[in-house]
């Protein structure tokens, strides 16, 4: 029943997702890309997940069908890679990232696309000026990320980042991880 539905919301997608591909060309495709999740991230419920997987599938580097993306999730990069089993929670805010099988994301959660954005190093030049770099951040499988964390370094696989936390360096396998900037609370028995 579930490919069924995936087929169906697929197939109403189909227009944004052709619409997506011919533009893509021509535009800064994170920027429209950017705009599509803005407004399929209204949808609510079930249905709207199951909308969002419908473009998602066609539009990012990986999107499992088996996945939920809940109300309010925006993503700014087609580059992101979301597994197996996937859960994330409502006013997500996603960029460059791969999140790996049976990960759950709380609510308000952010991936940053890595801590190198913006550059701060000529004062005489606006920070919007700058530039920066964007890395794709990978978050382990079966790894669980508590409300309003933020991401900005690879969190190892069988983690959990408590709620609120920050996380500026790569986290181990295995690892429980708390506060700002987070720190090791003890290893997970995995």
């Amino acid at each position: 029943m579930k490919k069924i539905i995936v087929l169906i919301t697929s197939i109403i997608m189909l227009p944004l997702t052709i619409i997506f591909y011919l533009v893509k060309p021509i535009v800064s495709i994170d920027s429209f890309f950017s705009s599509c999740a803005q407004l399929i991230s209204l949808f609510p419920g079930k249905l709207g997940s199951y909308l969002r997987i419908g473009f998602y599938r066609y539009s990012m580097s990986h999107c499992s069908s088996n996945c939920m993306i809940s109300f309010g999730v925006l993503f700014s990069q087609t580059d992101t890679e979301i597994f197996d089993g996937v859960y994330i929670g409502p006013q997500s805010n996603i960029g460059s990232c791969a999140i790996e099988e049976n990960c759950l994301l709380g609510s308000g959660v952010h991936i940053l696309s890595g801590k190198r954005q913006h550059n701060y190093s000529n004062p005489d030049v606006p920070l919007k000026d700058q530039g920066g770099e964007y890395i794709k951040v990978t978050i382990g499988a079966n790894t669980w990320i508590g409300n309003g964390a933020i991401v900005m370094a690879n969190v190892g696989k069988n983690c959990v980042i408590a709620a609120g936390s920050v996380v500026t360096e790569d986290v181990a396998d295995n690892s429980i991880m708390a506060g700002n900037p987070a720190v090791l609370i003890k290893p997970t028995h995995a």
